[in-house]
């Protein structure tokens, strides 16, 4: 049986789309002086929830993109089971937020750049995929990876010129 490619096609289409949006947050946290990542929540083909990373701002160390639009999400809805969205994310989630995401019954999560050194969906742990826990997370990764990468490797390169980590 031949897949769906009119439809796979489509997913693609609108996978990049929203991840889009997502750099879109992403460059609103880099405008606050923090780590550049950034998320939207979907449901039904709309944004329901935006985050980015606000950890310096708010000196709030969950204060990531995902926990930010998750919460944002669940408002929205009037429910904490986002049962029906994805979480479009510019960077591979942590552990903190993979563990949110199961939380909150999330079934699909999209994103950018791997984080081999704090990734929480299969670079270091693999908290969505793992079967032992109730509720697992589908995760498709490498969706605009250049550019998410490339926003992330030139902060890190520009406060390491200037001598800050």
């Amino acid at each position: 049986m031949e897949p769906d490619l009119p439809g796979r096609v489509g997913l693609i289409e609108a996978d990049e789309r929203f991840m889009r949006a997502a750099m879109d947050e992403a460059f609103a946290a880099l405008d606050n002086g923090d780590v550049p990542v950034g998320a939207v929540m979907v449901n039904g083909g709309r944004v329901i929830g935006r985050g980015h990373n606000q950890r310096e701002q708010l000196q709030d160390p969950t204060a990531h993109a995902e926990m930010l639009a998750l919460t944002a999400a669940a408002e929205s809805l009037g429910s904490w089971r986002l049962v029906d969205c994805t979480l479009y994310v510019t960077l591979e989630p942590c552990i903190m937020c993979a563990g949110a995401m199961l939380q909150a019954r999330v079934p699909r999560l999209v994103y950018g750049a791997s984080d081999p050194k704090a990734g929480g969906c299969g670079s270091v742990y693999a908290i969505t995929s793992d079967d032992r826990l109730n509720h697992q997370v589908e995760a498709i990764s490498g969706v605009l990876e250049h550019e998410c990468s490339t926003l992330l490797r030139s902060f890190f390169q520009r406060r390491r010129a200037t001598g800050r980590k």
